[in-house]
């Protein structure tokens, strides 16, 4: 108490430390985690490196909003161009393997950088307008390329589809925030002097740095090895039907699609046969992955049953696999281009 109540004899300076620092330490122990978790697989390098400049540009805002360093405004335009585009190629990664070689993708996806770096030289007033056309426009690539759900996947393993999904939804929202940030940003500057910018920079531009770090890592547990990603590439061998037939005589046997909870090693358990093995033959031999061979089945079972009982959709649904009511409709009318509720109608009419 008298130490509060007595007049201070000294002063001591206090270490600020800004909260950007701390997200990219937070950033940085994400990355570590994502990297020593996938040691054993190969890991979705793009995914990986947007973590590593996330925290780049935790940094840079640090030092920018922090410290008031306004010479890393130079740098920090052109990390954040850099960002829509690691996060595309990640999920391209995921999607398809593309049959570009590494270095003409790598040129594709440093034009937005590049076109930045040139406006910095001949017209700086337009950046903002550039950063946010890249941003919506990535984020707009990334949404058409998941439009058919989960199973757009492809070259993910089975279990890790519906994960992986979800955080690269996430992605795709956090750049088109970030692209919001931007035009609230330059409405403040134009009607209010940057009145509340550094509020709206310093709280959305961390929340969207976080958002794609997490995001970045959770999808990148879902990376297709890559001898599997390659073979897709490779016409189907004997081998791949061998192993699609094996596989088929035990589905249709054990009716295993009925295991709400089967993933590709369950199944690769059941048949015997290589994880690895079952997906790269189902994917290169039907073009398609595991989890729509698996919904395939179902469907096909769920159609007979509509046919030949009285038993509601939802009762079908449950007894065929699946769990939720949206991926069911939305399986059904991938295999048969109608809902189930059409189907069984029309089967009546006959």
């Amino acid at each position: 108490m008298m130490a509060i109540c007595s007049p201070l004899r000294s002063y001591q300076v206090m270490l600020f430390i800004p909260l950007p620092f701390v997200v990219a330490l937070l950033l940085l122990i994400l990355f570590v985690t994502v990297l020593r978790r996938d040691e054993e697989a190969q890991p979705n390098r793009p995914f990986l490196v947007l973590i590593l400049l996330a925290v780049l540009q935790s940094v840079l805002s640090g030092l920018r909003w922090g410290y008031g360093m306004q010479a890393v405004g130079v740098i920090a335009p052109v990390t954040a161009a850099m960002v829509p585009p690691l996060a595309y190629a990640g999920v391209s990664s995921l999607v398809r393997t593309s049959r570009r070689s590494l270095p003409a993708r790598i040129t594709l996806h440093a034009v937005p950088a590049a076109v930045i770096l040139l406006l910095m030289v001949v017209w700086r007033d337009v950046i903002d307008l550039a950063l946010v056309l890249v941003f919506v426009g990535y984020a707009l690539a990334i949404l058409l390329l998941m439009r058919p759900g989960a199973d757009a996947l492809r070259l993910a393993p089975f279990e890790g589809a519906v994960p992986a999904y979800r955080a690269i939804i996430f992605a795709a929202a956090a750049l088109c925030l970030s692209a919001s940030v931007d035009i609230f940003v330059f409405l403040d500057f134009t009607w209010a002097h940057g009145e509340h910018a550094l509020t709206l920079i310093s709280v959305s531009n961390l929340a969207v740095l976080v958002i794609l770090g997490i995001a970045a890592a959770a999808a990148s547990r879902s990376r297709a090895p890559t001898e599997t990603a390659e073979a897709a590439l490779k016409p189907e061998t004997t081998e791949d039907k061998e192993t699609i037939a094996m596989v088929d005589a035990l589905m249709d046997a054990r009716k295993l699609y009925r295991d709400a909870n089967l993933n590709l090693d369950r199944l690769a358990r059941k048949a015997g046969i290589p994880a690895r093995q079952i997906s790269t033959a189902i994917n290169r031999a039907m073009d398609k992955n595991v989890s729509q061979y698996v919904n395939d089945y179902r469907i096909g079972e769920a159609c007979r049953l509509l046919a030949v009982t009285q038993k509601s959709v939802t009762e079908v649904m449950f007894e065929v696999g699946f769990q939720t009511k949206s991926n069911f409709n939305r399986e059904f009318r991938r295999v048969t281009d109608m809902t189930p509720v059409a189907w069984r109608e029309k089967k009546a009419e006959r």
